[in-house]
Parts: C-alpha cells; structure tokens; sequence
C-alpha cells in the first residue's frame, strides 16, 4: 500500500527494515519497507538520505506533492530498462494516424464510463433516460471524428451534459442541514466549492497514480498520443487515466459525500479558491484508497483485480499493443 505523509515538520527516516515517520522530532508512525509500494509526500516533507537510498535500492517511488496537492514529480532508482518499449512509444507518438486511433478508443471509453456512473448513481427525480442518449450520439460522434482537433470537440461537448448533471449524483441535504455540496458547473485553478475541490484533488491523485504505473512498465509518461507534448505536462499519464476519471475519481467524489466521510469542517476557502483541510484530506485520500483497492473483473482476462492492480494490467497490455504483440489496446469499461 502506498505511505502518505502530509504533517507539517515531517520526516521520513529508516531503521532497519522499516521506514520511520516523525513530526518535530518524535517518532509517531513505523512502517515496514516490504509492506511499502509508494511514498507520497505532501508539502516541505524531510526524507533522510538512508531513508532514500534504500527506497531507490527497492524501486519503490517517491512522489512529490505540494501541500495543496499538485503533482511535482517522482524520485526512483535507475529506472526501468525497456528501451524498445520507449523507442515504439517515440514512433507511434509522430504517428498522426496511430494517435487518433488511440485517442479515439480513451474518449470512447470515458464517454462510456461516464453513462455507467450516472447510471448507477443517479439521484434524481426522473430517469436520465435522455442525457444517456445525448451522450450515445457524442460516442457516435468520436467515431466519426477527423483529427484530435475534432475529438477534442466530441470530448467537451460530453464532459459539458456530464458535469451538467453531476449535481444528481449527490444526495440531498436534508431540511437540517446548514451546508450543502452544491454543484454547478466543474471549475479549476482555482476550484470555488468544496465539490471541484475534491474533484481536482482526486485527478491530482489519479495522474499520480498514472504517473508510478507507467514508469514501472518503462514508457515515458511525458509523451502522450492524445494531450500533447507540453513542457512539465505529463502527457501520457493524463491520457491513460481519461477513462478512470469517473470510475475512479469522481466515484471516490461522490462517495465521500454520499457517505459523510467529508464534513463542511473539512474545507478553507480564501481568495476565492476552496481548498480540503490537512484533516480532511487525510480522510479523503483514505477513501481514494479504498476506492484504488475496490476488485473488478478484468473483461479480457476474467479475472477480478484491485483498481490498483488494474492500471499496471492496463500499462502493459498498451506495451504489449505499441510493441505489435496486440492488434488494439483494450479499454476498460465495465457495464
């Protein structure tokens, strides 16, 4: 499981075979390195030079965070070694047609993963009968889509009725309730209410999460097929996770709020930016965690794996696809 540190004044030593966590010097949490995936550090977080080499002698990824959430970067050993794996991913990446393949098939994806959550978590009143179908002729759409301009295009147009109705996900407040989770339109940079907050915070984790997996597999998580290359963007990780964004991100949303496990106690705002408290992103990064370790069926292989376990799947069978040993990368989009 991964480590998450986000205290103040934090440090991350080692002793022996286990990582120790102290804040201002006293010890206040021991955990064993066989049981570590990841370390994740929020904000000014201290980690000791043993500490990091022999998180570097074990592969296991360090991932940097600002204290608000915004993904910095990662720290791991030499890397992985799959050079041909890069050089496939550098041919198909200057493929135009290749990319708009893919791409095609990760918006096709959300689209349709999007339709699955509204349906299994609509509150309303009415059935979503009609904005299903809406979402049916963007599908049709992407599939007629010229270029990456055009698919753009589909992309937004879905993610508009899809945050359009996102407010039907949540459940009401009831007659007693002084706060309310209430949901518009989606914003960002800054996010405005406690709603968009949560959803920026849990895409930051998601990339995140993106981000280790593909470094694992050997693919250069800066160089996508659908975002494009931008300096500091990192482009793959962002296209990958396009159709785990509802399956993943925005149910771990709803379910912190359907649940209670976010309170209005749990949120700052100031200069018009709304941001999860130290607290409550503890309690919000434990029900993102849950959500990674929740098992579904893999379509193609049968089996049932973690959400986790998934991406990893996910990542090889795109190598195993640039590489020609799969004719198409396989989505994932349960019904």
């Amino acid at each position: 499981m991964p480590v998450y540190v986000q205290a103040l004044h934090a440090k991350v030593g080692k002793s022996g075979e286990r990582l120790e966590i102290s804040i201002d010097e006293v010890k206040t949490e021991s955990v064993r390195l066989i049981d570590c995936s990841q370390l994740v550090l929020f904000g000014n977080i201290y980690v000791t030079a043993p500490a990091l080499t022999e998180l570097m002698a074990r592969n296991i990824p360090i991932s940097w965070h600002s204290f608000g959430g915004w993904f910095m970067g990662h720290s791991i050993g030499t890397g992985h070694k799959n050079v041909e794996l890069r050089r496939a991913q550098f041919r198909t990446a200057d493929d135009h047609a290749a990319c708009l393949r893919l791409a095609k098939g990760l918006v096709d994806a959300k689209i349709r993963n999007c339709r699955t959550l509204l349906r299994r978590n609509w509150k309303g009143e009415d059935a979503p009968d009609a904005l299903l179908e809406d979402l049916n002729g963007d599908l049709r759409r992407v599939v007629r889509a010229p270029d990456l301009q055009g698919l753009l295009g589909c992309e937004g147009s879905a993610a508009a009725r899809y945050f359009g109705a996102f407010r039907h996900l949540i459940r009401p407040s009831g007659p007693a309730d002084n706060f309310a989770f209430d949901f518009s339109t989606r914003n960002r940079r800054p996010p405005t209410d406690p709603v968009n907050a949560m959803l920026s915070y849990a895409y930051a984790l998601l990339v995140r999460t993106w981000h280790v997996a593909l470094s694992a597999v050997g693919f250069d998580p800066y160089l996508g097929f659908y975002h494009q290359p931008r300096y500091g963007r990192p482009a793959l990780s962002l296209d990958l996770m396009e159709p785990f964004r509802p399956l993943v991100a925005d149910s771990t949303v709803i379910q912190a709020i359907n649940n209670g496990e976010v309170k209005p106690a749990d949120f700052v705002q100031a200069a018009g930016s709304v941001s999860l408290t130290p607290d409550g992103r503890k309690r919000f990064i434990g029900t993102f965690e849950r959500r990674m370790a929740l098992e579904v069926t893999h379509p193609l292989f049968g089996y049932r794996v973690s959400y986790r376990r998934l991406l990893d799947i996910q990542a090889r069978l795109l190598a195993r696809h640039l590489l020609g040993e799969l004719p198409d990368y396989p989505q994932f989009t349960p019904r």
